[in-house]
C-alpha cells in the first residue's frame, strides 16, 4: 500500500511579543496564525474497520492539534518566560488574561518547533509528523520537516 501525506490546516489569534529585539516586535502585539499539519502513513485496508481507505481520519487529528496548540494558544499572549517580560506577564494574569511562559524566544520559528515535539507525542505509531507549516502574516511563514529533524 502507498504511503499518503494529508494536511490539515488550523487557524488561531495568538500575541506575543520578543524581548530584546531591535525592531518593532519588541511591542506586544498579536498575528492571525494559519498552522498547516502535514502527516504521512498508508491508509487502512482492513475492512472491517470504519476508517478503511483512511490514514488518519481527519476529525483524530483536529482533536490533537486543537488540544496541544489551538485550544492552549488561541487568544492567549505568550511570552519567554526568562525575561523581565514576566513581571507584564503576571500583571496581565492577575487581571484575568490568558497569558503563556514558554522557554524560548515566541518566535515563529521557535513555536514551530515547541508545536512539532506536541504533535508527534500524540500520533498513533502508524502516523509520522511528516511537517508542519505556520504563517504568521500573509507573506511570512516557518516550516518544520521531519526529514530534516
Amino acid at each position: 500500500m502507498s504511503t499518503i501525506r494529508i494536511t490539515k490546516k488550523f487557524n488561531f489569534e495568538t500575541g506575543h511579543a520578543l524581548y530584546g529585539y531591535d525592531g518593532k516586535c519588541k511591542n506586544v502585539h498579536g498575528h492571525s496564525y494559519k498552522l498547516f499539519v502535514t502527516v504521512s502513513g498508508k491508509p487502512i485496508t482492513d475492512t472491517n474497520n470504519v476508517k478503511l481507505g483512511m490514514v488518519i481520519d481527519f476529525g483524530d487529528l483536529k482533536k490533537i492539534v486543537n488540544e496541544e496548540i489551538v485550544d492552549v494558544f488561541d487568544h492567549a499572549t505568550v511570552f519567554n518566560k526568562n525575561t523581565p517580560h514576566v513581571e507584564l506577564a503576571k500583571e496581565l494574569m492577575d487581571r484575568g488574561h490568558e497569558v503563556l511562559l514558554v522557554d524560548f524566544q515566541p518566535t515563529s520559528e521557535m513555536m514551530i518547533i515547541d508545536f512539532a515535539k506536541k504533535i508527534k507525542n500524540r500520533l498513533p505509531k502508524n502516523i509520522k509528523l511528516h511537517s508542519l507549516k505556520l504563517q504568521e502574516t500573509s507573506t511570512s511563514f516557518a516550516e518544520w520537516f521531519a526529514s530534516e529533524n
